[in-house]
């Protein structure tokens, strides 16, 4: 299971496949991590600084961590893509087709002047989420985004 948590500054990728639950992070920053909370992950609970250390500590790199940089990212199921937004403009997106009940990613694009942001990152992660939400299989033939499926 992969999911995505996000705050004002943060965004936070959970790979359930990873980890082994060392609770390296709860002990990081228990408010932020607790396991016996649904979500687990609550990223107002503690102050950026104190989230960013404890997932560093992850020794499983089951979490990983970027800055969010004002760029939402959102999946738009209905036209087969994941898409980022700068306010109002398209700044990336990440296109799949479907075939025999399979997502495959065949594009991700970010525009020149926002690479270098983890916003490809985290198109690829909205439709990983989306898949495993909709019981989808998920394929890439997008090299980006299957080295993303694959780490």
């Amino acid at each position: 299971m992969h999911r995505i948590y996000e705050n004002e500054d943060l965004v936070v990728f959970w790979n359930s496949e990873k980890c082994f639950h060392a609770k390296k992070c709860v002990t990081g920053s228990p408010k932020t991590f607790n396991i016996n909370r649904k979500p687990w992950i609550n990223l107002d609970e503690a102050d950026n600084k104190e989230v960013w250390q404890a997932i560093e500590k992850c020794p499983s790199g089951a979490l990983r961590c970027l800055y969010r940089h004002n760029i939402d990212v959102k999946a738009d199921i209905e036209n087969r893509r994941s898409v980022a937004y700068d306010g109002d403009k398209q700044v990336g997106e990440c296109d799949y087709e479907e075939s025999d009940g399979v997502w495959n990613i065949y594009h991700t694009e970010v525009l020149p002047e926002y690479e270098g942001k983890g916003i490809a990152k985290r198109l690829v992660f909205r439709l990983i989420e989306e898949s495993e939400r909709n019981m989808v299989r998920l394929e890439a033939t997008c090299s980006y985004a299957r080295k993303v499926i694959e780490e």
